[in-house]
């Protein structure tokens, strides 16, 4: 039978004494004390339980690369040996994080690691889960792109056979991370162990951008760094507090989400996957979200070796490693000393003024403590450049088919552009006299009339009444029609005839603050590919003309104005009950007829969601008024 553990329901289900046993001892390597000693410049997933000893060879062997390996890729393999890594050549958004992976040196004299099974694309697990793309195969584990065909979405698997010596721990660690439901982490949906094999299924998230990514292209502003230590010190303080522990925070386990937010990726399941341990834990991704820090103040990577396309700048058991702001100009001072007590080695820090931060929650109350940074002023653009006339200095007696020369100011004339002819002599003096003649003599007989006109006290001209009678007439359209009832509106195929009935009246209350919400849909902006749409159903109490719907929304949203027939006097109960009007996407829509209708039932129909900060879909709608 197959062993299934979920973050909804799985965990629940699994007793047993061979599980429990494996659970207390994979915690008990997280929850470690934290007083120890890291004895080495190394990074925090160096440092392993099951590690053995390697030569110098085959560090240098590993090579350094763009990898997630650590540091240089210098950590030993596990108790198995490794085999040579698929890389593909670069990491797209979303994907594993198995991708930043260095090869691992194999270790002499261990047990030969289970060979993964033979997967290929469009291999189904569980009947439900078809194998898309393989990002990494590495140690015996390898990890997938893939599709959940039962819920239509995009997610992560990472595979290795049952006989394998981590797996049990594998699946320990993935049922803790899953019991955690921490929205900062990327989730992990599933983890089942199924005749030969062991998959744990996590969140893809297509939408964001590894951090790897981000500082290939410049280093932070102080206000985004200070955003990044501040959220991952919080999010792995909250997990420690759980006895969760990451050990493998490096530039490629980070992701940025459209809205601003980071999310860590692997917590417990990558340094299971691996075979890394630590004595302090806390003290291990301490160091890690400060080596984060220190990369993003400086695109520099604050170790010996060069990795993840970051240069090495030096090590601080050597004394050769210099804060941030000495490394870069304009680095924000507090959070440079920040990283520096972050960096801990040994017990001891880089600065010497302030005590080191040796776990998470200490690092979060530090960040918050500094001085508000604010975020950078948004930059004018370039103006455009200066269009010289065709009369610039330069031109004069070239001749009547003078232009001016391309590149210094807009684009030359075409050479069959003449310039037009000035009228010679006498002739042109006349003509230039008896225009200013005419010009006179209408400026003084319009000045006699108006002044006529106001002597005998007469009425303005009949086109300007006509005019001003025009402008009342237009001025009556465009007034606010009142929103008598709303209801919420959720049809099939796909809907359940319900969408968070219970907000609906904060979507026309008049305060921008209350809002109706959507529920949350993952993987895509159109609902997960679940159902077309869910929207708002207004009724106006009787039939009445209707120019415009203006809808407030939080995020850019995807909405359409439907109304129901003239002669509808009960409010529709399918999408076919309604006829579009207009539609448009942004944050602030009004949605306007060409030309006024007249009915009692209005539907804003949302058809595509905005992102949220929790990594999924779901739109919002602040305000709602409909114009005549």
């Amino acid at each position: 039978m197959a062993e299934r553990s979920t973050a909804a329901v799985g965990v629940a289900e699994n007793s047993g004494d061979e599980r429990t046993l494996a659970a207390r001892s994979d915690k008990a390597s997280v929850d470690s004390a934290m007083d120890g000693k890291s004895g080495s410049d190394r990074p925090p997933e160096d440092t392993r339980q099951d590690a053995t000893p390697h030569s110098t060879q085959d560090a240098d062997s590993a090579g350094s690369g763009n990898g997630e390996g650590g540091q240089g890729g210098r950590h030993a393999a596990g108790p198995a040996g490794a085999q040579q890594q698929d890389r593909p050549g670069g990491q797209q958004p979303g994907t594993e994080e198995g991708l930043d992976d260095g090869p691992e040196a194999a270790s002499p004299g261990t047990a030969e690691t289970p060979a993964p099974p033979e997967l290929h694309s469009g291999h189904k697990l569980a009947r439900r889960y078809r194998l898309e793309e393989c990002v990494t195969r590495l140690d015996g584990f390898s990890s997938w792109r893939a599709v959940d065909e039962k819920l239509r979405r995009a997610v992560g698997v990472h595979i290795l056979p049952s006989g394998h010596p981590r797996a049990r721990t594998v699946l320990s660690a993935a049922r803790s991370s899953a019991l955690l439901g921490d929205p900062r982490f990327v989730q992990v949906l599933d983890a089942v162990e199924d005749h030969d094999l062991v998959y744990v299924v996590h969140e893809w998230l297509p939408d964001a951008t590894p951090l790897s990514d981000i500082l290939a292209a410049g280093a932070l502003e102080p206000h985004e760094a200070h955003q990044l230590v501040t959220q991952l010190s919080q999010a792995m303080a909250a997990a420690h507090r759980e006895g969760l522990a990451h050990l493998r925070l490096t530039p490629g386990t980070v992701l940025r989400t459209g809205s601003g937010q980071y999310r860590i990726r692997g917590l417990a399941v990558s340094a299971a996957l691996r075979g890394i341990s630590s004595e302090t834990p806390q003290r291990t991704d301490t160091e890690g979200i400060g080596a984060l820090l220190y990369a993003a103040l400086t695109q520099r990577w604050p170790y010996e070796e060069d990795a993840y396309g970051l240069t090495g700048v030096g090590s601080l058991a050597k004394r050769t490693l210099v804060a941030p702001d000495q490394v870069r100009a304009g680095v924000h001072r507090g959070l440079s000393q920040l990283a520096m007590r972050a960096l801990v080695n040994d017990g001891a820090t880089a600065s010497s003024q302030e005590q080191p931060c040796a776990t998470p929650e200490e690092l979060a109350k530090a960040a918050s403590g500094l001085p508000r940074i604010p975020p950078p002023e948004t930059g004018f653009g370039s103006p455009h450049p200066y269009q010289r006339p065709g009369f610039q200095q330069g031109a004069y007696g070239q001749g009547v088919h003078a232009r001016p020369a391309a590149g210094r100011g807009g684009p030359a004339a075409p050479p069959d552009a003449a310039a037009p002819l000035a009228l010679p002599g006498r002739t042109g003096k006349i003509l230039k006299w008896g225009v200013s003649a005419l010009l006179i003599a209408a400026l003084g007989l319009g000045s006699w009339q108006v002044a006529d006109t106001l002597l005998k006290g007469d009425a303005p001209p009949e086109q300007g009444v006509g005019q001003t009678q025009g402008n009342d007439e237009t001025g009556s359209t465009g007034k606010p029609v009142k929103i008598v009832d709303a209801k919420d509106f959720d049809p099939p195929p796909g809907g359940n005839g319900s969408e968070n009935p219970a907000r609906v009246p904060d979507a026309h209350d008049g305060a921008p603050s209350t809002y109706w919400l959507t529920q949350k849909y993952y993987g895509r902006p159109d609902f997960g590919n679940l159902k077309p749409g869910v929207g708002l159903v207004l009724d106006l109490g009787k039939p009445q003309q209707v120019s415009s719907v203006k809808v407030d929304f939080m995020g850019a949203t995807t909405a359409h104005f439907l109304a129901a027939p003239k002669g509808t006097t009960t409010m529709p109960g399918s999408l076919a009950g309604f006829s579009e009007v207009s539609g448009g996407t942004g944050e602030h829509l009004t949605l306007k007829a060409k030309k006024p209708i007249r009915t009692q039932y209005v539907l804003v129909w949302l058809t595509k969601l905005p992102l949220s900060d929790d990594g999924n879909y779901r739109g919002r709608i602040t305000e709602i008024q409909v114009s005549s």
